[in-house]
């Protein structure tokens, strides 16, 4: 089975978006890519396996990663935002590509789908209006945004949900990136205390 990584250390991952896994407080050793994600996600460190798993697949991967959380998280409820991000994965083409930029701006940023387009929009290509000077996103853009289209969709969920839905989608994240599906299974509901009156 092939592998979707494009870094051979967690340190790489680190020195290649500075920007957003400056948000990590674990720092790596130098250690495989996926070791590090399920360290993070061994120690429970907040949201940091998945800010980590966003920058550590390929941009059209991570967008696909996020789409397979929001949809998880949602009860696979879509929109137009949601639909543009997954036809940019299936099509990579600048006409898709600048569809889900233009969703993504007329979008409502307290949406988690709103980001999934935008990290769709800014993968690559210009994020200038058409027929303006070209102007490059940020190479960490696709990143970040995938970042907090799966936050916020974790955060709408109960608090007491909100470790097992990291730890689901950030195992989709690694089984993807290892060369699997990145389908997100729902946790299991958890248990009542035993005892509680």
């Amino acid at each position: 089975m092939s592998t979707r990584l494009r870094f051979n250390t967690a340190r790489q991952v680190f020195d290649a978006f500075p920007k957003v896994t400056a948000e990590i407080d674990l720092r790596p050793a130098e250690e495989p890519p996926l070791d590090f994600a399920r360290r993070l996600v061994a120690r429970a460190h907040r949201f940091d396996a998945v800010v980590y798993t966003a920058c550590l697949l390929p941009r059209r991967e991570a967008v696909w990663w996020g789409c397979q959380c929001v949809r998880a998280l949602q009860g696979d409820r879509t929109d137009d935002a949601l639909l543009a991000a997954e036809a940019w994965v299936r099509e990579p083409e600048e006409t898709q590509r600048r569809a889900a930029l233009e969703i993504a701006a007329s979008s409502d940023t307290g949406v988690a789908t709103t980001w999934l387009a935008l990290a769709a929009g800014q993968s690559g290509g210009s994020i200038a209006p058409e027929g303006a000077h070209p102007v490059a996103p940020p190479p960490h853009a696709t990143a970040l945004d995938v970042k907090a289209a799966v936050i916020l969709a974790i955060v709408k969920r109960p608090m007491t949900e909100a470790l097992a839905w990291i730890s689901a989608c950030v195992e989709a994240g690694i089984r993807f990136a290892e060369g699997g599906d990145a389908k997100v299974s729902a946790p299991a509901p958890a248990k009542p205390k035993s005892g509680a009156p």
